[in-house]
């Protein structure tokens, strides 16, 4: 108590400490020798006194950051819109960087990468809907299969269909899903980490679903960005999941329950629609799903965890790297010659 209010003004100093007195936060001074009950009881509030000292740091932190950015006049700034980037520092980091981040935060670059993705997406999806002879407003049908984006089994020696799949959708409420997660994530984590390493993350889901849906199921087409979308959430819950007592309790509690939630869910029409699917439906591939989960949940968490880190030097990021690149090699090989298509 006394170390921490050493450093504020003589008038807070004893204002704090008469309130904290007067509610039985603080005992006098024991006397020496003194023990049994007194000392259990004075070692309580100092436990008591601590947690109310470190939210009261924690408030006058936000509250001197608050002032900062308005007697710095940053808002004055276009590209700085600093209340914008407050939020997204507390959703987005650990609170040791976050000071960090506001100091160089900056919209320039802009989020090009997740927002050129979902506008490819949906271009996609319209000229699918609109100008070819199908329903494709309603579901998948058999004009979209003969498109060279969708991953085919027996097309799969055309390597860009293991990427270009993403690009593709069956349905409106598929492309909206994935939009919507898509953009609501992967913009606040392109503001921080910038579009190279969201890229990174997104496209190593993407080809980490198409592989593993080429193993686990290996007679079935593949649209979808499913799973780019996986790996933003699953490096964002990684990051949330370590860092949780630094990126404010109630927030971390309120985040990690968005996303189990939304994943739960998910996961279950994926189950659903892949194997209680009707005869005449288009069944989902939760393989790819569940892929670009673990690819978010190794390299994503290596990357997102890096902020104001050297990546490359980092050595959880090559140790997810290879063990990522082991899984491809591994892909590779199956698709060559144990796969049932051949």
């Amino acid at each position: 108590m006394v170390v921490i209010y050493k450093q504020v003004a003589s008038v807070t100093e004893w204002k704090h400490f008469g309130v904290l007195e007067a509610f039985g936060l603080i005992s006098p001074p024991l006397p020496e020798g003194g023990g049994g009950p007194r000392t259990m009881a004075a070692a309580h509030h100092l436990e008591i006194e601590e947690d109310v000292n470190l939210n009261m740091d924690r408030e006058m932190k936000e509250e001197l950051e608050e002032e900062e950015v308005r007697e710095g006049g940053a808002d004055k700034d276009p590209f700085k819109p600093r209340n914008v980037h407050r939020i997204v520092s507390k959703w987005m980091l650990p609170e040791p960087v976050r000071r960090t981040y506001l100091e160089r935060a900056n919209c320039l670059p802009p989020p090009v990468f997740i927002i050129s993705i979902s506008i490819a997406e949906l271009a996609l999806f319209i000229y699918y809907a609109v100008w070819k002879p199908q329903k494709q407003w309603i579901t998948l049908d058999t004009g979209i299969l003969e498109s060279p984006f969708i991953y085919r089994p027996e097309k799969r020696e055309e390597a860009w269909r293991f990427i270009s799949y993403m690009l593709v959708h069956a349905e409106v409420q598929h492309i909206l899903g994935n939009l919507i997660m898509q953009l609501s994530l992967g913009i606040p984590l392109e503001m921080v980490h910038k579009g190279l390493r969201v890229g990174l993350v997104y496209l190593a889901g993407v080809i980490a679903g198409s592989l593993a849906s080429s193993i686990f199921d290996p007679l079935k087409s593949l649209v979808g960005a499913s799973g780019g979308v996986y790996a933003l959430m699953g490096g964002y819950f990684m990051n949330v999941l370590v860092n949780f007592k630094e990126m404010i309790p109630a927030f971390g509690v309120v985040r990690l329950l968005i996303i189990v939630l939304i994943i739960a869910s998910d996961m279950g029409f994926a189950l659903y629609r892949r194997f209680f699917v009707p005869a005449n439906g288009s069944p989902v591939s939760f393989a790819a799903h569940i892929a670009g989960g673990f690819a978010g949940m190794s390299i994503g968490y290596t990357v997102f965890s890096c902020f104001d880190q050297a990546l490359l030097k980092d050595p959880r990021f090559w140790t997810a790297i290879a063990a990522y690149l082991a899984f491809v090699l591994f892909a590779v090989f199956f698709n060559i010659f144990l796969s049932p298509v051949n």
